[in-house]
């Protein structure tokens, strides 16, 4: 009877119920939130998902996920005395570069950019929008944070979650998780920001002009535009060739034609594995001890404002361009400058139809929007260079 006692507390010593933290169970509540958001809500769920269960596994104790493997020296070699956890090896995807630029692959072979190749001054408005980024950066400095944090925090205005994790992983390591779980979820939010600010600066007259509809574009400048944008981009930037490359490449994939199979993987297979991956294993960086800080609290402020300044900049910008153009560009669309494909070019033909129901925006929101990743990436590449 005492052995079985004695067994009993021993089960009982060795199990996470002994060992775990109120700062833990808080981080179990809110991923808890997050995983109804991505199911009940239906918030980005193929990334919020994902990232919200890694960040609960993390934070039950005593799991070994994260658990960083023990080497010793046999006979002069060195061998793995204890292997590593399962997100300690996961994440050297996200440490060594590799994630975000294969997400971009599939991104570049999902998107159509002849929306912007039909209407070149586009990229104006997708530019435009990343002003929050760097009006964000500005803010952070001002709060104290590094160079390099505050890069990290301005690319959440981009509304981009790869990028965002490319660059954190690079200047701000230690602020991954935070920053991941921001980016990704003013994603998920975008429906539910953009329409006040597009409205708010925005008159009925302006919400309701109907674009002419865009010109054919070329399979030869549908085939050049990849190429091109890799080799100007890459050699001013070259810091953010994994991305750029890798996006221009999925691109290539698509229009090139002659390999669909490969364009077929990267736009399905490909990428749903590496979201996967990447999802779990920057939800498992969001651990108590790291994201229980008043500094989290003012990164997730932060990037609200960040992105509502990009939403903004860009609707402004596609106000001067209603202007300039003696009234034949919708400003709606600016708001698509931000890099959350295709959602935010969706919000600009949601607002605009609420107006117009005849009115159909969506293929001139893909122009802003389409510029709106590169600009994107323009902007990270130019942070990571200055700071780096």
């Amino acid at each position: 009877m005492e052995m079985f006692i004695e067994s009993i507390k021993g089960l009982w010593l060795s199990s996470g119920l002994v060992h775990i933290t109120i700062q833990q169970v808080i981080m179990i509540i809110i991923s808890s939130i997050l995983i109804y958001l991505a199911i009940g809500k239906n918030f980005e769920p193929l990334l919020l998902l994902p990232i919200a269960f890694g960040m609960l596994a993390a934070n039950l104790p005593l799991g070994g996920l994260d658990k960083t493997p023990v080497y010793e020296f046999v006979n002069g070699q060195l061998n793995t005395k204890e292997p590593g956890g399962l997100f300690y090896y996961l994440y050297r995807g996200v440490e060594w570069d590799i994630y975000p630029p294969l997400i971009f692959l599939g991104v570049g072979a999902m998107t159509d950019f002849g929306p912007l190749l039909a209407n070149p001054s586009s990229i104006l408005m997708g530019f435009g929008a990343q002003f929050g980024v760097f009006f964000t950066f500005v803010c952070a400095l001002i709060l104290g944070f590094t160079p390099q944090a505050a890069s990290a925090i301005g690319i959440i205005g981009g509304a981009d979650g790869p990028t965002a994790i490319f660059l954190t992983s690079k200047l701000a390591p230690q602020y991954l998780g935070p920053i991941a779980v921001a980016a990704y979820s003013y994603m998920a939010l975008v429906p539910l920001i953009q329409p006040p600010i597009m409205k708010l600066l925005t008159t009925k007259k302006e919400r309701t002009v109907r674009m002419g509809q865009l010109r054919q574009v070329s399979k030869v400048e549908k085939v050049i535009f990849p190429v091109m944008v890799t080799i100007v981009v890459c050699l001013l930037l070259p810091s953010i060739t994994p991305l750029l490359s890798m996006l221009m490449l999925g691109n290539l994939f698509r229009e090139s034609g002659v390999v669909g199979r490969l364009s077929d993987t990267a736009q399905n297979a490909l990428i749903n594995i590496i979201t996967i991956f990447l999802g779990v294993t920057v939800g498992a960086t969001a651990k108590a001890e790291i994201f229980l800080k008043p500094q989290t609290l003012m990164i997730i402020a932060l990037g609200m404002v960040a992105f509502a300044i990009s939403t903004a900049s860009g609707v402004l910008i596609g106000k001067l361009m209603y202007k300039f153009s003696g009234g034949k560009v919708n400003p709606l669309i600016g708001s698509a400058g931000v890099s959350a494909v295709p959602m935010a070019a969706r919000v600009s033909q949601v607002v605009g139809q609420k107006e117009d129901p005849g009115n159909f925006l969506l293929m001139h929101a893909m122009g802003p929007n389409v510029a709106g990743v590169i600009g994107t990436a323009v902007a990270a590449g130019v942070l990571l260079s200055l700071f780096g």
